[in-house]
């Protein structure tokens, strides 16, 4: 069988699982399989695939049509202006979470030598987006999850930014080390009842404990925010993502903690997403 026939193939069996885009999904796992980029498999459709090749393509089309995302079953996801190592261990990144990278790159245009404290680093891609793009700035990032961390140091080391990246395996309430010009964090923040409604993709497989926010979805937001207000130097800056429906309360918990709030960001749906803030 040829590239051609292949995806087609792969693509209605995912059409009839309901997975979308599912023609552009079996391009890539197509890709995968081949080890070759999308742009060859559009100009050798006619290639004959290797028997050990088609079996492989079709333990991903069949790993895809029950739900795992495309990021898990390639191991990268582009965020910002890079390719990030991801596996289960950490979430997939998002174009909402963008919104925090412009935001930090925006205020710190006039800025030399800061240091960012990224907490729940995750795969990395906040803080490293950063440090790639400022040469001259230091980034420490903490996390529960060791592999998570494992991940971040990866993602550090291909893109080139490893030396001015500091990682420590810690839960926020512990974590007490350094002062810092600007915090930033993307921490759990959904409702605990809302989890099982989450797409298929995500609930079945991304780690819960980088989406549970507890019952009312601010439980590792208050702990972030206390937390942030004793790390963070005075007039530092502070970016937290948050959910749609979070805003004014997580407002009035920046606000207890001596926070000046500068602004609140919309992301690409138009709801809330980010609030920017300065430690007075």
């Amino acid at each position: 069988m040829n590239i051609n026939l292949a995806i087609n193939e792969g693509s209605k069996f995912l059409s009839s699982n309901f997975i979308p885009n599912s023609y552009l999904d079996s391009e890539i796992l197509m890709a995968k399989t081949i080890n070759k980029d999308r742009n060859y498999i559009l100009l050798n459709p006619t290639k004959i695939l290797k028997k050990i090749e088609l079996i492989n393509f079709s333990n991903l089309i069949k790993l895809r049509s029950s739900g795992n995302p495309i990021a898990y079953l390639t191991n990268k996801k582009f965020f910002w202006n890079s390719e990030f190592i991801v596996n289960q261990d950490t979430l997939i990144p998002r174009p909402d979470t963008e919104l925090a990278v412009e935001n930090i790159l925006n205020l710190t245009k006039q800025k030399n030598k800061i240091n960012i404290l990224d907490i729940g680093i995750g795969s990395g891609c906040i803080l490293l987006s950063i440090l790639k793009e400022r040469k001259s700035f230091y980034g420490t990032g903490i996390d529960i999850s060791k592999k998570c961390l494992n991940i971040s140091k990866m993602n550090a080391i291909n893109l080139k930014v490893s030396s001015r990246l500091k990682l420590f395996k810690s839960d926020v309430d512990k974590f007490n080390l350094g002062k810092y010009d600007l915090v930033v964090s993307n921490p759990p923040y959904i409702k605990k009842c809302k989890l099982k409604y989450l797409d298929r993709d995500v609930i079945g497989f991304e780690p819960k404990q980088a989406l549970d926010g507890g019952l009312d979805g601010l439980s590792e937001i208050r702990k972030v925010i206390k937390k942030s207000s004793e790390l963070i130097k005075k007039n530092g800056k502070f970016i937290l993502e948050i959910g749609f429906d979070q805003k004014n309360k997580v407002i009035n918990l920046l606000k207890r903690e001596g926070f000046y709030i500068n602004s609140t960001q919309k992301d690409l749906a138009n709801n809330d997403r980010c609030i920017v803030s300065t430690k007075i």
